[in-house]
């Protein structure tokens, strides 16, 4: 695994990405990456993510004790972040927003199709939903372990977002990927365009058979 600074280092820079391409707003949102085994980084309280101090990122350990802070509190959503890398153990990165378009599908009870381009085909295999649970709360982190493992995206229903991945660079794929489809499948409704979306006899013989990237194991 990557050492700490680096991976603060690379939160930082995604904090910065989320801002600028619009997966990200004011002060909602966080993010964090595995270190080891049993620890995480994740953003202060409060903090900003388009503009990132080393001493906005906390570490924490998977028991719940912080252990590096500089003097700042953990994101209250911890008990979210938490939950993913409890569950999935191959999880290097989660990130947590709000991006308007898929806040807007996470705020309805639309279905976001999977089978449109390569990269649905692949980031948007499986896409679950959370029921609405207050932001921080215990019964959130409850929630989103009993999906955890059902897929890489949850649907945070009237919160937002949470996206989780091998590496920071794979998460931030799929928060992109989701905001798209989102917005076309949006934009697509409101302009009455009928999309054509692949078979999915196609749509199973790319995830499993072309090589895109490597297959994902569900072992649910």
């Amino acid at each position: 695994m990557p050492d700490l600074e680096s991976v603060k280092q690379e939160l930082r820079k995604t904090g910065k990405y989320m801002m600028e391409y619009g997966l990200a707003w004011g002060n909602a949102g966080n993010i964090s990456a595995r270190t080891t085994d049993d620890r995480y980084v994740i953003t202060a309280s409060g903090t900003f993510l388009g503009e990132l101090e080393a001493s906005d990122l906390v570490e924490c350990s998977l028991s719940g004790e912080v252990l590096e802070s500089d003097g700042k509190k953990p994101s209250k959503e911890t008990p979210m972040h938490r939950a993913i890398y409890d569950n999935r153990p191959e999880i290097g990165a989660v990130l947590h927003a709000s991006p308007f378009y898929s806040t807007l599908v996470a705020c309805s009870s639309v279905d976001i199709p999977s089978n449109w381009f390569v990269e649905t085909m692949y980031y948007l295999e499986r896409v679950a939903r959370v029921p609405y649970c207050h932001p921080g709360s215990t019964s959130l982190g409850d929630a989103v372990a009993a999906k955890a493992k059902e897929a890489n995206i949850l649907l945070l229903e009237n919160h937002g977002v949470l996206v989780y991945d091998v590496s920071i660079r794979e998460a931030r794929m799929a928060l992109q990927t989701l905001e798209m489809a989102c917005q076309m499948l949006v934009t697509s409704q409101t302009a009455n365009i009928k999309m054509n979306g692949l078979s999915r006899e196609v749509e199973r013989d790319f995830v499993e058979n072309a090589g895109y990237k490597p297959r994902r194991n569900w072992n649910v």
